[in-house]
């Protein structure tokens, strides 16, 4: 039961925790976390709160997200994103984990990809475009597992809210370059811990 003396987070975490217990199923647990996510970047005082939330390391090196909440029963967390402008992230998927994106603040695309080969060959990947979208605040994104995808800011900062199954950064994920078909893993972000209000 949430209460409106509960602060966003607070109501998102609730809400979150209650689908946990009563959806078994992963594919239709996210589906409706969507709604939830959507409350959570709709919400005024977390707006606000993102303008002094520090800009997370993107580009060549490991990325890093700022660390909100981890769930000490569900495991799933709350992170934040935030992409200086004209920032794209490398080509990657989430490898077995559950990831939703919202945009609270600024503009970005969001590419999807597909592999077209069959995976046989180590460190090669054949992978094609099937979909590029701009996005503003609001919207969410659910990406499923080894969904290869990236996301490119626009023009000014760009803020988001993530929620996944489970804490990224102490598996590997796969990464993807189009050009050479090269394929490899490397580690999620590194998870900065962070407080929010």
């Amino acid at each position: 039961m949430t209460s409106s003396s509960q602060s966003a987070v607070q109501r998102f975490v609730t809400s979150a925790r209650e689908l946990f217990a009563q959806e078994k199923d992963p594919a239709e647990r996210w589906k409706k976390m969507t709604p939830l996510l959507e409350a959570l970047i709709g919400d005024r005082s977390i707006k606000e709160q993102s303008k002094d939330w520090p800009a997370c390391r993107q580009g060549d090196q490991r990325a890093q997200n700022l660390l909100f909440y981890e769930d000490p029963e569900y495991k799933f967390v709350i992170n934040g994103l935030i992409k200086s402008p004209k920032t794209r992230t490398q080509i990657h998927d989430h490898a077995h984990n559950w990831t939703l994106y919202g945009v609270l603040d600024g503009h970005e695309s969001i590419e999807r990809y597909e592999r077209v080969d069959d995976g046989a060959k180590s460190d090669y990947a054949d992978i094609r475009q099937t979909e590029k979208v701009n996005v503003g605040p609001g919207k969410v994104d659910l990406v499923g597992p080894f969904q290869i995808h990236a996301e490119e800011s626009g023009e000014e900062r760009t803020v988001a809210i993530i929620v996944r199954a489970q804490k990224a950064g102490g598996f590997l994920q796969g990464r993807y370059d189009p050009a050479t078909k090269r394929y490899w893993q490397g580690y999620g972000p590194e998870q900065i811990p962070y407080e929010l209000k």
